[in-house]
């Protein structure tokens, strides 16, 4: 065999194998995209509730005086770019550092809350999820809390799978339990609801975790896979 020959041979063996390579990922990704079609995201909405706003700060961190309703709405912004990234539709109930209730003057928070409730009656999502920070006169209490309505088993459904993702973090100080809670905005969803608490602003070692960026990540990311989850069951 002359040069010539072993030279078209090769090219030959090279044309086969970037033949086989693309049938391979051709054949791949269309059973992919049937497995995703099987549940269309898209048919899902969530409602990303940050809690408090404007004038009502919530609960401040005991070492640096950081608002609640900041750190809410940092948690709330991650979580909605995960789901969005997923391709499920989503709804804040704000999206930035104000409140909801027009002027601030006497009532302020009814009308708040209020208005809160008109935005996830006009979603009507399949899941809603309201994002807090927690408090004690205890400075020891730690860790994440999660709240359904008493009585309501999508919410408890949804709570466990939150909670499940939630205690996957090496960082969580303890085990992340379904909690039943009598709470407006859990008692105004049409469907599946939780308030998830993600931290007491009260513990020194829990403000530090709640204020790191990084720590936001990946509680945004636990709380998206609980919800997905709790979504695709």
């Amino acid at each position: 065999m002359n040069g010539n020959d072993k030279g078209k041979n090769l090219l030959l063996l090279i044309l086969l194998f970037v033949y086989s390579v693309l049938l391979f990922v051709t054949f791949f990704s269309a059973e992919e995209k049937q497995e995703v079609g099987a549940t269309p995201p898209e048919s899902f909405v969530v409602v990303i509730d940050a809690g408090h706003g404007g004038i009502d700060g919530g609960a401040e961190g005991v070492k640096t005086g950081t608002p609640e309703s900041e750190i809410n709405l940092a948690i709330a912004e991650k979580l909605r770019s995960l789901l969005v990234g997923g391709g499920i539709k989503t709804v804040m109930t704000r999206s930035d550092s104000g409140g909801l209730y027009g002027l601030p003057v006497p009532g302020f928070k009814k009308r708040d809350m209020y208005r809160r409730a008109e935005i996830i009656g006009e979603a009507n999502p399949a899941v809603v999820v309201s994002i807090h920070q927690n408090s004690c006169s205890s400075s020891s209490r730690r860790g994440s809390l999660v709240y359904y309505e008493s009585g309501d088993e999508k919410g408890r459904d949804l709570a466990r799978t939150v909670c499940d993702s939630i205690n996957l973090m090496p960082e969580k100080p303890r085990d992340c339990v379904p909690m039943a809670g009598d709470f407006f905005i859990l008692n105004n969803s049409p469907n599946a609801a939780i308030i998830a608490e993600c931290g007491f602003l009260s513990n020194a070692e829990d403000e530090k975790l709640l204020l790191d960026d990084l720590y936001r990540d990946k509680f945004a990311y636990a709380l998206y896979v609980g919800i997905v989850d709790y979504l695709l069951k």
